[in-house]
């Protein structure tokens, strides 16, 4: 018999660079199989999905900094990984956060304000381009996983 482990509901990722949205969905594929990711690059618009979605999710993985886009021709703020913080920071903690910004100052603000609110969180330094991902990223997950935070299913073969 063989036992494969898999991972029921969400994990919600907050970052706006194509390149390490890839990334990130790659190492997800091979670490979280049966996990569905969701991916925004609006601070505003994840909120407005975690307000229904939040009991569904076992993961969530902060970007401090979003760009400042041009929609219909007019500059858009797409706000920062903060708002995000201060929504989650309002309500009982419910899944593990990972913030993964490369803006030292915000993100220890971050992770400070989850922290004081009692959430389960942790720190990635973005480096090395996006190799992080795979190792600095990925060992955060692992130990998740392994601390029991993310809860896990086992289906036999």
């Amino acid at each position: 018999m063989v036992i494969s482990i898999t991972v029921a509901g969400f994990l919600a990722i907050l970052e706006d660079d194509s390149n390490r949205i890839a990334a990130m969905r790659a190492c997800v594929a091979d670490l979280l199989p049966g996990i569905e990711t969701v991916f925004f690059d609006s601070a505003r618009v994840m909120i407005s999905w975690l307000r229904q979605h939040l009991g569904d999710v076992a993961l969530i993985s902060l970007d401090h900094d979003l760009p400042l886009r041009n929609a219909i021709g007019e500059t858009a703020d797409f706000g920062t990984g903060r708002q995000v913080v201060d929504f989650l920071a309002s309500i009982p903690p419910t899944c593990p956060v990972i913030v993964h910004s490369s803006n030292d100052t915000c993100a220890s603000g971050m992770f400070f304000a989850l922290k004081d609110a009692n959430w389960p969180c942790s720190r990635v330094y973005p480096c090395d381009d996006l190799a992080w991902i795979k190792s600095l990223w990925a060992a955060q997950v692992y130990r998740l996983l392994d601390d029991g935070w993310i809860p896990r299913g086992q289906t036999g073969e």
